[in-house]
């Protein structure tokens, strides 16, 4: 956290907030301490948060594309083979603990909710990847990650900028 707040800081101060931006592209970073980081930084909060924003949903909206990309052509690829979209319960097998959790949210809150709270568990650009590749609407993803990466960076940047204040 130090780094990244290190990093923000040495950028002169109209780039700070492009420093943010990129923050808010890391995995586990997001939007939510993205926000938060441009705020401690020094950035005006709704710059800070906007940017956290756009940086985490650009981020997300990349890999939601390549996610969907991929499954079109795996099912493509399984229907020329003659084969059904059902999964394989072999590879169901396989499947990580992290990856069962997010399938087992997605089954009971759908993509609203692992949208919402499914950072949680894992960063947006993870899930929202994941609940594409279980089948779900690419654009339905795209629309709930954007709501749930503003919520999130809205509500921790709002939560910084209180904080910072109160110490000044």
């Amino acid at each position: 956290m130090d780094q990244l707040i290190d990093f923000t800081s040495s950028l002169p101060g109209a780039l700070q907030w492009l420093g943010v931006m990129l923050i808010g592209a890391i995995p586990f970073v997001e939007s939510y301490l993205g926000s938060a980081i441009g705020v401690v930084v020094g950035i005006p909060a709704p710059i800070a948060i906007l940017a956290a924003i756009v940086g985490n949903a650009v981020c997300m909206l990349v890999l939601v594309l390549l996610a969907d990309a991929g499954r079109r052509k795996a099912v493509g690829a399984r229907g020329a083979r003659g084969t059904t979209d059902a999964e394989d319960p072999e590879r169901a097998e396989t499947r990580s603990r992290k990856k069962e959790k997010v399938k087992r949210a997605f089954d009971r809150f759908g993509v609203p909710g692992v949208s919402l709270l499914g950072q949680w568990l894992l960063p947006s650009q993870i899930t929202s990847a994941m609940m594409v590749g279980f089948g779900a609407s690419r654009n339905a993803v795209i629309g709930w990650q954007i709501v749930g990466i503003t919520l999130w960076g809205v509500g921790f940047g709002t939560l910084a900028a209180l904080g910072v204040n109160m110490l000044r």
